[in-house]
């Protein structure tokens, strides 16, 4: 008894990770990696995290793809689109409805992510979770694409959000689970490239059918659901039956899966906090992205699919030099983190530039810019936190979880403070969207500064 108390008055989180560190060895085996000194049964699969195939590369990359398209498009376009039929001039209600659905998918997340590291099946540990995230996805689209009113258009978009975030968290999973550190900059260059191609493959489908409300929601969704069941029927993942329990699944260790140890992990804390500050700037002008182009062009919101789809297009270059030679040469390099405080420059150069832009030349070259910073931080920080992630072999669903919040804290947060910073006075002639460029490409940098400080961590 007097050994128990200090640890009863310990902290959630200390208590938590404490649990893991008594858990012996041998009960940190997976299906496909057999336990210390034990042989491997044959017909089981390759070691934990041998090199990845090509097939599974390639598998992994278009279900990046399509589940990039269903999520960001209606994010960047369609739900704008859908807003301005619905309740004309009032833009404010696109951030309640991008922060709602933010802030479900943030309290989502570690709960499926704990469960699928626990999960018992023949399919495996990820893949029920990749099939329900697509299903809820899929069932979201009639809500949004005939409701009648907002509220209903927001119940729409966060039952949206909750799926597919819970469905490419659960592909994210399966990166921390069978990638080598050798193959992690590379191929988070592929997915990285693939996020930024599928909005502008998607915002070019949809323009074809930008009048018709059920078409727009469903052509990019139905992209999605395709190329995430291939990744789910062809993608190699051995079956969990044989996993054993890290720990008990009690309430105290639910709720203390949303959190982590910063002193026990301190790598993974600053890039954690670095992740944070970009994606808070870059959420700022993501959500209403679609209004700027419309002000400053002066252009319908309708009209505006044209523009970004060239805009994105345009960024097809920039994103690949970015994500495929950041993650490459990330992979030769010592350290990661100085590939990330430079992406964040040349981010905060293209905001800069984006922010007191009045053309469509400014424009595309502030977008191209940016897109081109946004390319190199996805791919190096994709691969930076897969070094870093703390208890991959067992815990890699709650700890990616855990990730996925240093970005959708962000876009929770960002749809109340853009109203506050459009508040404020306008730099010049500008307009105010200026106030919301400049602030990006500052917390970009500070996000920067924050993760090359964590190298002395590693």
């Amino acid at each position: 008894m007097k050994d128990s108390a200090p640890h009863d008055k310990a902290p959630m989180t200390e208590r938590f990770e404490a649990d893991i560190a008594r858990i012996p060895s041998s009960n940190l085996s997976l299906p496909f990696l057999p336990a210390p000194d034990t042989a491997r049964p044959s017909g089981e699969r390759a070691h934990f995290q041998k090199h990845l195939g090509r097939k599974a590369v390639a598998l992994l990359v278009l279900a990046t793809f399509g589940g990039s398209m269903a999520t960001i498009v209606p994010m960047s376009f369609t739900l704008a689109l859908r807003l301005d039929q619905i309740a004309p001039g009032r833009q404010e209600f696109l951030g309640y409805m991008l922060g709602a659905g933010s802030t479900l998918s943030l309290l989502a997340a570690p709960l499926t992510g704990i469960f699928s590291d626990r999960t018992r099946s023949r399919w495996g540990r990820r893949r029920p979770y990749t099939v329900a995230g697509a299903t809820v996805g899929l069932a979201a689209i009639p809500v949004m694409a005939f409701a009648p009113n907002v509220l209903l258009l927001g119940v729409g978009w966060v039952l949206s959000t909750v799926g597919w975030q819970t469905a490419m968290g659960s592909i994210n999973n399966y990166q921390a689970d069978n990638l080598p550190k050798s193959q992690r900059g590379r191929v988070a260059g592929l997915t990285s490239l693939a996020r930024q191609i599928a909005p502008v493959a998607g915002i070019v489908l949809v323009g074809q059918v930008v009048m018709d409300p059920l078409w727009v929601f469903l052509l990019p969704t139905a992209v999605g659901v395709i190329l995430v069941l291939g990744f789910v029927a062809f993608a190699p993942e051995g079956h969990s039956l044989r996993l054993e329990s890290t720990i008990p699944l009690s309430l105290r260790n639910v709720l203390g899966s949303f959190l982590f140890n910063p002193r026990q992990h301190p790598a993974f804390a600053w890039t954690w906090g670095g992740r944070f500050m970009f994606f808070l700037g870059l959420s700022l002008t993501t959500s209403y992205s679609t209004f700027f182009y419309a002000q400053r062009l002066d252009m319908s919101v309708a009209e505006v699919s044209t523009v970004i789809a060239t805009i994105s297009a345009a960024g097809i270059i920039t994103s690949t030099v970015g994500a495929i030679g950041g993650g490459w040469l990330s992979d030769r390099a010592v350290r990661r983190q100085p590939f990330i405080l430079a992406a964040t420059v040349i981010y905060a150069a293209g905001a800069l530039v984006s922010a007191f832009s009045s053309s469509f030349v400014s424009i595309l070259t502030g977008s191209l810019v940016t897109s081109l910073g946004i390319a190199v931080f996805g791919a190096v920080g994709q691969a930076l936190v897969l070094d870093v992630l703390p208890h991959r072999e067992t815990q890699a669903g709650r700890f990616t979880a855990v990730t996925s919040s240093s970005q959708k804290i962000p876009n929770a947060l960002a749809p109340a403070l853009a109203p506050l910073l459009l508040s404020l006075a306008t730099f010049g002639n500008s307009g105010n969207y200026a106030v919301l460029y400049v602030a990006a490409g500052m917390l970009a940098v500070l996000g920067g500064l924050i993760t090359l400080l964590g190298s002395r961590a590693n």
